[in-house]
């Protein structure tokens, strides 16, 4: 789990080709982005409860950031805005572990 905040936070400091803040995403997209988030967890996660949505969707790299919590714990996921692949999550401490198969490969998730 450290190695992925880890991976996270060198990607976000390495960032490039910023998204200017002034930039909006349509309301559908940003849908669309947390419905594959929380497939990605409820696939990728074990005991994934109660998921909600902050209102933040900013990324200062070229993509889109979905907020939010998990069982009360905080996460950011980063978002392909064209394929809707999640591309590195940040996690806060007391979010739900990895599942055993997936922790070496992502598991399918849509």
């Amino acid at each position: 789990m450290k190695r992925t905040i880890g991976i996270f936070l060198l990607i976000f400091l390495l960032g490039c080709n910023a998204i200017s803040s002034s930039e909006t995403v349509d309301k559908q997209t940003i849908e669309k982005a947390r419905e594959s988030v929380e497939s990605y967890f409820r696939h990728n996660y074990e005991d994934v409860e109660i998921m909600t949505f902050s209102e933040d969707t900013s990324d200062p790299m070229e993509g889109l950031m979905i907020n939010g919590t998990v069982n009360g714990a905080e996460f950011s996921a980063s978002v392909d805005p064209e394929t809707f692949k999640v591309k590195s999550v940040g996690e806060t401490e007391g979010f739900p572990d990895v599942k055993e198969e997936c922790r070496h490969t992502v598991c399918d998730y849509e």
